[in-house]
This record gives C-alpha cells, structure tokens and sequence, in this order.
C-alpha cells in the first residue's frame, strides 16, 4: 500500500467499514476516497481508473454486507455529498450545484413542488425535508436508512411505494466513459428493487412532488413508521430486506418474510447474526457479529426455504467480496 499516493479528494489508506454500513461488519479497504460533491467524485472514479483500480461506490452501508477480512482496491463513499436543495434557490452556501441547470428547464417551471438531492443525502434527511414543506411523495420511505445514490440504484421502497415512484430526472456518472450526464425519467427503465443503475453512477436526483399541508405530510409519515416499528426492526443493526420477494404465482402470494416465517427460518442465528423475531427477511447483528456469520445465515434461510417449498430465495442485498474483481 503506497500511503503517500495522491487522489483528486480525501483520502484514507487501509480504512475500516463496518461502521460504515446499517449492519456493521466488514472489513477494511485499500483507499477509500471522499469526494465532497459530484464533480470531485467524478474526479476520484477517473483517477482510480486511470491507475488500473475499478472503484465500489458507498452509500449509507445498507443494503450491504462487506465481507472479512481486506478488500483490495478503492472504495468511493458519497458520505460527504449530503445537500438537499429547492431548485432555484440559493440554500447551498457554495453557491450552485454544478450539475444543475439554472435558470431552470421549461420543463420544471410549473407548479409541482421538486428537491435536489446528492448522492450522500439520507433518505431519513430526504423525508424530513419533504415533510417539513409539506410536500407529500416520500411519506413511503420513512423508516428506510441508506442514501439517495443508493436508492436510486436499487429503486428502495416497500408496501406504500418505491423511491422511482418521485424520480424527475437523475444525474450520473457513466461508468465507462467517466464522463457526466443528466437522464430524464423517461430515459431509465427502474423496475422492483433495481433502478437500472448499472452502467452509471448515481451523483443526484431531482424528486417532483405534490403540494399538501405539513399536517397531512405528518400524519403520514407518523402512521408509516409505528406501522414498521411493530414488524421491522428498525432499530436494530440489519442490511435491511436481505432477499427480494418472489413471484406471487410462485409464492402463492407469500411474501419472502412469510415464507421464511412459515419454514421455521426464524428460529435461526449464526455467532451474534440472527433471523430477526418481528420479520423474518431481516437479519440483526447483535453487536458481535462477523460477515462470515451473516453470510453463512443468509445460505441457512436460503436452504431451508428451498428444501420446504421448493422456491429459491434471491438475495436482494448486496455482498462485496475480498475475492472480486476491482481493477479494470
């Protein structure tokens, strides 16, 4: 490892990442770099490039098991690119985002309340300020943590709705050619649990929403989240959904929570990992687990649900391996 080595941002050789993620294993990485706005992390992913390393972008950790041990390579976290802005006025106290256009498009001169948000920005953060206005759209997602790249990529969401359901237009960084575009709705084709993501980075999104009373908005969002609170463990450490739900022809309706929950899979732990007891397709870490421990549970619910039903669970989250491929 060359610490002397320089990046176009902040840098951080040999850092750990478990701290970094909703469940809280995982190791450490080679560099993790910190950009602090879209421009300067499309900086960091050309030079990464340029010196043969092929970059993992980091969110808010969720949605995301980082395997023991070292990774090599970089890691790109957007943890530093948090504004939520109103487009057209000046709340960033830089003065512009780059990548937005102002005075803005005719498109978005009509009546429909929107926000800017970068890729760091919380979904929890994104909620709050929607709700705050008044502006309804993102009651759905309270309870959900992570960050806006990482929901665009993934189209995050749950019974009342997916994050796509808001998303005006997005800006991103193309992963081949490093260079960055802005892609109106009509151009992205998200569907469950994938936001179509796959040749881009995710840098920030432009939400359109609908004008309500702060009341309204309130009620709501209060309403969501005691819903979750009593069948999720919202408090506890977990990645979140750990499997995506299977097709209701498949499944008979059943949810994957349920068909766990049916299996006998929630009487199941590894080390300090443990199937959670309010949901079934949630794994907590109670403080001392290891990425080996989910990882190994996570194959124990697959098992068991496929020897029961015959139905392959598919896992929503994702796992980063010290084992794959990270130059390029």
């Amino acid at each position: 490892m060359n610490a002397a080595l320089s990046w176009p941002c902040a840098a951080l050789p040999g850092a750990a990442l478990a701290d970094r993620t909703t469940m809280h294993v995982g190791g450490r990485v080679q560099w993790l770099l910190e950009p602090a706005n879209p421009e300067e992390l499309a900086r960091a992913w050309n030079a990464a490039r340029e010196r043969g390393y092929l970059p993992r972008i980091l969110g808010g950790g969720a949605n995301l098991v980082i395997e023991d041990g070292e990774l090599d390579g970089v890691v790109i976290t957007t943890a530093r690119m948090r504004y939520i802005l109103r487009p057209g006025h000046s709340e960033d106290p830089r003065g512009e985002w780059t990548l937005r256009q102002d005075p803005l498009p005719a498109a978005m001169e009509d009546s429909a309340p929107r926000l800017v948000a970068w890729a760091g920005a919380t979904i929890p953060g994104l909620v709050g300020t929607a709700t705050k206005l008044g502006w309804s759209g993102l009651e759905g997602l309270a309870g959900i943590p992570g960050q806006v790249g990482g929901a665009a990529a993934m189209n995050a969401g749950g019974r009342w709705g997916d994050f796509w359901d808001v998303v005006e237009s997005v800006h991103v960084l193309d992963r081949h050619s490093g260079v960055l575009r802005e892609l109106p709705r009509a151009e992205c084709a998200p569907s469950y649990r994938d936001g179509g993501m796959v040749d881009f980075v995710v840098l920030g999104v432009v939400v359109r929403l609908v004008k309500r009373t702060i009341p309204e908005v309130e009620a709501k969002v209060r309403d969501y989240l005691q819903t979750k609170r009593r069948v999720q463990p919202v408090t506890e450490w977990s990645a979140g959904c750990i499997f995506k739900n299977p097709s209701p022809e498949l499944s008979d309706g059943r949810s994957a929570g349920k068909l766990i929950e049916d299996a006998g899979a929630k009487a199941l732990s590894r080390g300090a990992a443990a199937v959670s007891a309010l949901h079934g397709n949630f794994i907590v870490n109670s403080g001392a687990a290891t990425a080996k421990d989910v990882l190994a549970l996570i194959e124990d619910v697959r098992q068991l649900v496929r020897s029961k039903t015959g139905i392959e669970l598919v896992t929503e989250v994702k796992v980063w391996r010290a084992s794959d491929i990270v130059r390029g």
